[in-house]
């Protein structure tokens, strides 16, 4: 009897180890930058329904303070996302005493897998350099585009051309070509992307950030058309990857307080979570988890009487394409008129007028007459949503610190990665 108990017991964990071992081979990781869980909220109410990445079967929150800051930048949340390792605000890929860490992807590629990056901003900006850059300062873009041209990636999809331009940058350097020599090839436009069928790409659509979701040329593809690319571009050999994509913008629209800028950029995250999902139907090894760096704004849902979403349903352009396209005040007026629907009063208008930051003022305007409220123009340090959907989600529940992320990812995939740091947050 005592054999047979043994005997089983042997049997037991043998098949569960089996089913772990071929339990997750892709990693899908979408990073709404500034996206707190009321920014997923208003979208949702927006749209009439509930967004898919709500729909997780497996949720959580995420702590985000970094090594020296209660309130973290996305240079030290995207470090602790994509190392494990907490660090100072402003600092990418390095640790406070100065100590290099790798990157999740980093030990990826050097165990066969296929790894990318995706954003809506400059490829060199905080959060996806994180996943591939080590310097001390996040500024110091034309460093990280170097050591982007450089690392194991297979796909670079976003903006920023102007830091591997020889004509744009400082030292002269021509990037486009080093990549080309590291084995990349170099598209710049939606359609040479929908026509690609290489296997490494750096894919560049605008010398800056990408154009906001709202206002993306037609020159510009959307998050959801990059995501469909590089999971076909990744998954076309049957090899193992790990695919970051971050919808960028969310951020820029929380910082502005722009409630229709948040609506829409979220929306467009939502859009490639759902092309990831639909790509995991057909590929049940692979895990899809959408979280965010930290929240942008301190966006409220209500100044004390109920929303009115008709109104921001009418909105049809952002607070900073209507500054930006407001040269006078009658100009002003007449484009919140037709692009929000109201007439600006007297008093509303000089506010904006004399404001030192325009866009925040007719930000504020706008949302006061939604009845939202926001509490800063800055990140907080509130806890952000974990959303787990797939193969080995499980693991995504709770509340969980932001340097986990990556080692439960390696946990799942079997693969060795650096032990944690225990860093206490500095007030």
């Amino acid at each position: 009897m005592k054999k047979r108990s043994i005997l089983l017991v042997l049997l037991v964990f043998l098949v569960s180890l089996l089913s772990f071992a071929s339990g997750v081979n892709n990693v899908i990781f979408f990073i709404g930058d500034g996206m707190g869980a009321n920014h997923m909220l208003l979208a949702s109410y927006l749209e009439g329904y509930e967004l898919t990445m709500m729909k997780a079967p497996y949720t959580g929150y995420a702590l985000t303070y970094s090594a020296d800051s209660n309130v973290t930048d996305s240079a030290a949340a995207g470090t602790a996302l994509a190392t494990g390792y907490k660090t100072n605000n402003g600092m990418i890929g390095i640790l406070p005493n100065g100590e290099i860490v790798s990157t999740i992807s980093e030990v990826l590629a050097k165990e066969g897998y296929k790894t990318g990056i995706i954003a809506t901003s400059r490829i060199t900006h905080a959060t996806p350099a994180s996943y591939y850059g080590h310097v001390l300062d996040r500024d110091d873009e034309d460093k990280l585009a170097e050591q982007l041209v450089n690392s194991n990636l297979s796909v670079v999809l976003g903006g920023g051309s102007k830091n591997f331009n020889p004509t744009t940058r400082k030292d002269g350097k021509d990037l486009i070509a080093v990549a080309k020599e590291n084995g990349f090839d170099y598209i710049t436009s939606k359609q040479e992307l929908n026509s690609y069928s290489g296997d490494k790409v750096l894919g560049l659509f605008n010398s800056n950030h990408m154009n906001s979701v709202t206002e993306r040329s037609d020159n510009e593809p959307l998050l959801p058309e990059m995501t469909a690319k590089a999971l076909e571009i990744l998954s076309k050999e049957g090899t193992p990857f790990f695919l970051m994509v971050e919808g960028s913008q969310i951020d820029w629209e929380g910082h502005d307080n722009d409630v229709y800028g948040v609506w829409k950029e979220v929306v467009e995250l939502d859009q490639a979570v759902k092309v990831a999902l639909d790509f995991a139907k057909d590929h049940p090894d692979t895990l899809i988890i959408v979280t965010a760096d930290h929240e942008t704004g301190g966006l409220g849902l209500s100044t004390g009487s109920p929303m009115n979403l008709e109104m921001v349903r009418s909105y049809q352009k952002t607070t900073d394409w209507i500054i930006a396209n407001s040269s006078t005040s009658s100009k002003l007026k007449e484009n919140v008129k037709k692009f929000y629907g109201y007439e600006l009063a007297d008093n509303e208008l000089k506010y904006v007028e004399n404001s030192s930051n325009k866009i925040e003022s007719l930000s504020e305007v706008i949302s006061k007459k939604a009845n939202m409220g926001w509490t800063t123009h800055d990140h907080t340090g509130a806890l952000v949503p974990i959303l787990a959907f797939g193969s080995g989600s499980e693991e995504f529940t709770g509340i969980m610190d932001n340097t986990e992320f990556p080692k439960k990812i390696a946990y799942l995939l079997e693969v060795t990665f650096p032990d944690l740091i225990q860093i206490v947050p500095q007030n």
